[in-house]
């Protein structure tokens, strides 16, 4: 189902389910928290839930393939029931769970005993957490990773409110009360799915921002928020993605959706806070980065550390715009330096991805730099009659580049948090940046109409 074939179905479900706030906490209080799923024809695993092709989800069975998924039921031989039986699909599929707002450990049993198997993981809006795992013949594999789930409702000691939601949003798979789970790739083969509640003590990485940091929904726009969960172990963060297409980091407040991450917020979460696009636009008596823009991102990290929380300011990406002689034209105005100043102020980890964003795109240069953007012929995609031609939102490879850059900076400047990546994380130098080939993704299903808000 389209994006805006969802938003009516959304909108409608979000009434529903959330018009009362009572409502929202008897659905949150009476859902289940742990599952263990068995897929395919098979003998179902003591102790799990049986999965075939036939599960579609309802709200009534609280789990089961999205609508359109085209998967078909495959048994093998042996003893074994988790990996005797399989679920698998030549097209992206989705399977949803029911679950209240929170973080949860997931582990995904992959591998086919009689062929070999290839998938890409993907949770909520395109949100990469395995972004390839490959078994040979005959090979079975588990994979696990830590996810944030949540929904609109504010829950605090002033009582219920929402996140005041843009019509679009109503659509998305991060704001609704199910856990989603993306498959992509050429071969992918679940044989089990099992979820559980993280442990209290995991820490929660909040993501503030705009368009070039969330978790975009629709190809091929994409943003470095939405990569960096496959960079932490599992168990041990969460990433909290609560940026948003448009927004300035005045009016992410003024939407509550800052009230939203603090309402979650425990000691020893991390706030990572990057605007600066949007907020350059506005206009008024007091507006200015020196001025409203500092004074708002004082506030941001007074009320971070009243939590406990600690804050991490991040300067804006540049622009794609070059000079005649190949070098970035500066195009954000006094908003890095005023961040910059603030985080030195305020005695707040700073990483400056606005100077390390100009080393990489002068390292590509004008024309490989349009890759890691969404540049586009006519027809790339389904549907996509235009050419596609923006400097400012990244293709999903410009996205991973710029997720390289923030952990390079947490590396640097957050070592306490630095110490979750996965082993295998590699050093990155933005002056030598990767080659576009080396990248792998395989489109998800929903391709953008319209670009997002912001620039």
């Amino acid at each position: 189902m389209k994006i805006k074939e969802r938003i009516l179905l959304a909108v409608i479900t979000h009434v529903v389910l959330f018009g009362n706030g009572c409502i929202a906490q008897k659905i949150a209080k009476g859902t289940n928290t742990s599952f263990k799923f068995d897929f395919g024809s098979g003998k179902t695993a003591l102790g799990y839930t049986a999965v075939s092709a036939a599960s579609i989800y309802s709200d009534e069975a609280g789990f089961g393939f999205e609508k359109g998924a085209a998967v078909t039921d495959v048994k093998r031989s042996g003893k074994d029931a988790l990996s005797d039986a399989f679920v698998t699909s030549t097209k992206p599929f989705y399977f949803s769970v029911k679950v209240p707002e929170g973080n949860y450990n997931v582990k995904i049993t992959l591998g086919d005993k009689e062929g070999t198997s290839d998938a890409a993981i993907r949770a909520e809006c395109r949100r990469m957490m395995i972004n390839r795992i490959q078994t040979k013949k005959g090979e079975v594999k588990t994979v696990e990773f830590t996810l944030h789930i949540r929904d609109s409702m504010i829950r605090n000691s002033n009582g219920i409110s929402r996140v005041r939601l843009k019509l679009r949003e109503h659509a998305y798979l991060h704001w609704d009360n199910k856990l989603t789970l993306e498959f992509n790739s050429a071969e992918p083969k679940i044989d089990a799915i099992e979820i559980t509640p993280a442990a209290k003590n995991v820490v929660t990485v909040f993501l503030a921002g705009n368009s070039t940091e969330v978790d975009q929904a629709e190809e091929p726009y994409t943003a470095w928020g939405q990569m960096l969960p496959s960079f932490f172990v599992p168990e041990k963060v969460a990433v909290a993605n609560y940026a948003e297409s448009g927004e300035s980091l005045s009016s992410f407040i003024g939407e509550k959706r800052f009230e939203k991450e603090l309402s979650l917020m425990k000691p020893g979460d991390y706030a990572f806070v990057q605007f600066g696009h949007n907020d350059q636009k506005q206009k008024g008596p007091g507006i200015g980065a020196f001025t409203s823009y500092k004074k708002d991102l004082k506030y941001f990290i007074a009320e971070v550390k009243k939590k406990g929380g600690i804050p991490v300011l991040v300067t804006s990406m540049q622009r794609r715009s070059f000079d005649s002689t190949g070098k970035i034209k500066e195009t954000l105005g006094d908003y890095p330096e005023a961040v910059r100043q603030t985080a030195k102020e305020e005695n707040t980890p700073l990483i400056d991805l606005n100077a390390m964003s100009k080393t990489m795109y002068e390292a590509w240069g004008p024309q490989e730099s349009i890759k890691a953007f969404v540049h586009f012929p006519a027809n790339t995609y389904s549907g996509q009659t235009k050419e596609l031609k923006d400097n400012t939102h990244f293709s999903p490879f410009g996205a991973y580049e710029i997720s390289k850059i923030i952990v390079k900076g947490i590396k640097e400047n957050v070592p306490a948090l630095a110490k979750f990546f996965k082993q295998n994380t590699p050093d990155f130098d933005p002056a030598k940046p990767d080659n576009f080939s080396s990248f792998y993704w395989p489109n998800s299903p929903s391709m953008a109409s319209v670009k997002p808000d912001g620039n």
